[in-house]
């Protein structure tokens, strides 16, 4: 019964997919994906696949071009998405993991599995499976339909979230993590995430807010948590506040400071090593204090059709205690 349910669910947000131009539906995913409107131009310029899966996107208005989907994964950059290279076992042993991801993961899954009998989560920029967010993947209750602009195991096609490929009103959650720095535009990615989730759904979102470049040419914005809160003001907030704080943001400085000085990306990385011991700290300090000094900020939160206004949040952000 349960094998049912799943393949019911993957057939409905399947049967949802649509052409990032036109909006119309897209047939034929797994062998010449295209548009189904002949007066669109992915109508008869079709979308590329890439490792069996299609590849959605509106290649005039994105950073990505059709030619990057020719070979590989379609990755601008070279990607661990398994974390078993030296450069990601040396990130864990120096920056730790992430416990608030992994809190709010549980209270994401219990809160979206009280809107549907199986719920259906997407997951954006899910190519790589985040920090804390493992339960998210292995949990067999939901149905997970992972995105990413490039392809692995983890993907089930590849998009660019300024215009998430599916109908309005599809997916009870929506996870994206480590990803709103990444795009031009967040505030177009926000409203689409609010055109894709139902009425009830929710979305979970971790940014950084004192961190370095690490994308290279893909690394674009840094939010306050206030800021974090106005980007999600058609929302209702469930729960907000730091992923990590001053400690872990003092270790990043401490890398890229070497860095500056010609030392290389691969070596930095050994500098703040000896220094691991900073991020425990961010286990003492709470509220704005705390806040004000993050690596990263997050936000749980619910569709809703109100909006916060510009003068509620000098008060949103007195309340962070």
């Amino acid at each position: 019964m349960k094998t049912e349910r799943r393949s019911e669910a993957s057939s409905i947000w399947k049967a949802r997919i649509r052409c990032p131009r036109c909006a119309s539906r897209v047939v034929e995913l797994s062998t010449s994906p295209h548009c189904s409107n002949e007066l669109c131009e992915y109508s008869s310029a079709g979308f590329p696949v890439i490792d069996g899966q299609p590849v959605l996107i509106d290649f005039q208005f994105s950073v990505f071009n059709r030619d990057m989907y020719g070979a590989a994964s379609g990755s601008v950059l070279r990607r661990d998405v398994t974390g078993r290279s030296i450069s990601s076992r040396l990130h864990r042993l120096t920056f730790g993991n992430n416990p608030v991801a992994r809190r709010n993961c549980s209270l994401f899954l219990s809160i979206v599995k009280q809107t549907a009998t199986t719920p259906t989560v997407l997951v954006i920029g899910g190519a790589t499976i985040g920090s804390g967010a493992d339960v998210l993947y292995a949990d067999a209750a939901i149905e997970l339909v992972g995105t990413d602009v490039f392809s692995s195991e983890n993907t089930v096609l590849v998009a660019d979230a300024h215009k998430i490929p599916f109908a309005n009103d599809t997916f009870d959650g929506i996870w994206i993590q480590a990803v709103l720095e990444h795009v031009l535009e967040p505030a177009t990615v926000v409203a689409e995430i609010h055109r894709v989730l139902r009425l009830s759904g929710i979305v979970y979102a971790e940014t950084p807010f004192m961190q370095q470049v690490h994308e290279r040419a893909y690394d674009f914005t840094r939010f306050t948590q206030s800021g974090h809160r106005w980007l999600f003001r058609h929302f209702s907030e469930i729960s907000a506040g730091p992923v990590s704080g001053p400690g872990v943001a003092l270790l990043w400085s401490i890398r890229y400071f070497v860095r500056s000085l010609g030392v290389g990306d691969k070596l930095s990385r050994l500098f703040p090593l000896p220094f691991f011991w900073l991020r425990f700290f961010d286990f003492i300090g709470q509220g704005r204090l705390k806040a004000d000094a993050a690596s990263g900020v997050f936000f749980l939160g619910r569709r809703s059709e109100r909006t916060i206004a510009p003068g509620e949040m000098p008060k949103y952000y007195d309340d962070q205690r």
